[in-house]
């Protein structure tokens, strides 16, 4: 299993963006739908499913929180007609950020927002293409110029992880001061990301739009995470949290799909209503709730 899997949130459109991408993405699939009932947000949908063959999560979740280009999606493409390809479906009743040109880190590039507002990059990348589609993350804000102590910090969590090349602005880029961060690469548990700070003014940051979902196989695992990287109280809710970035990460346990998954509505159900009253997930009560030894003490 992927250990960190992408988690989009929206609106109503989660089935409907599925399936969009996985038509526009070769070596895609949707793996399931499932609908939690009685939640907060009502009946929410959740869809797994992969882009070339990498795994993402999505719910339909009402419009608490919109897609920001805080955190985009990098796709590498070998040719040049390959990018246009993807550009040319990606950007349709969208909004392109930085149009489809040549520029000086690519031959055939292009920064833009899709119709359900999700941004995606696409790069012509002559070298060996060992990821598809990378996350990338964009420190603006308050936490401009803290991407390299970001990628400290998260390789430091994760075992088989790595900081890659690091291309940092020079003393010409301002307002980005010299030395921070221009665009690096990095590794978490064997999956590719991305970093670059940028001190010019947005009017975003990081939200719950876009979380990254980790797999944990126990609780001390996920006691790992959780005590590592929550700094945000009131952000601590149903395994959902934030770290001192502000970026919004969910510590679940490995089982939880397959739980959630069931043939069974009524051990989904169960589950739901353990879950929704948790902050930090409590892995032996989600599984008697399953169990249907809801109340039983452990």
């Amino acid at each position: 299993m992927q250990k960190i899997t992408p988690h989009l949130w929206f609106d109503k459109e989660a089935k409907e963006a599925a399936q969009f991408y996985t038509s526009v993405f070769p070596s895609s699939k949707i793996n399931s739908v499932t609908t939690l009932r009685d939640t907060p947000s009502g009946d929410c949908d959740v869809v797994s499913f992969e882009l070339a063959g990498q795994s993402f999560m999505s719910i339909s979740a009402g419009p608490y929180f919109k897609f920001t280009p805080a955190i985009s999606f990098m796709v590498a493409c070998k040719t040049k007609d390959e990018v246009d390809s993807f550009w040319k479906k990606l950007n349709e009743g969208g909004q392109a950020l930085m149009p489809l040109d040549q520029y000086p880190f690519s031959e055939r590039y292009g920064w833009t927002q899709d119709k359900y507002g999700l941004s995606w990059q696409i790069m012509h990348y002559p070298g060996e293409i060992k990821q598809k589609i990378t996350p990338v993350l964009m420190f603006v804000g308050e936490v401009a110029g803290k991407a390299e102590e970001a990628m400290r910090f998260y390789t430091s969590l994760f075992k088989d992880s790595s900081i890659g090349d690091i291309m940092r602005y020079g003393n010409d880029k301002a307002p980005d001061p010299e030395g921070t961060v221009a665009y690096a690469s990095f590794n978490l548990a064997g999956q590719e990301f991305g970093a670059m700070d940028s001190a010019h003014e947005h009017h975003f940051n990081f939200n719950e739009a876009v979380s990254l979902m980790v797999h944990c196989k126990d609780q001390q695992e996920i006691d790992h995470y959780w005590e590592k990287m929550s700094a945000v109280p009131e952000a601590e809710q149903c395994g959902w949290l934030k770290d001192r970035f502000g970026v919004s990460w969910q510590i679940t346990p490995a089982s939880m799909e397959q739980m959630m998954t069931d043939k069974d509505p009524a051990r989904a159900a169960r589950v739901t209503q353990a879950f929704l009253k948790m902050k930090k997930f409590d892995l032996a009560e989600l599984e008697r709730a399953y169990r249907g030894e809801v109340g039983v003490p452990s």
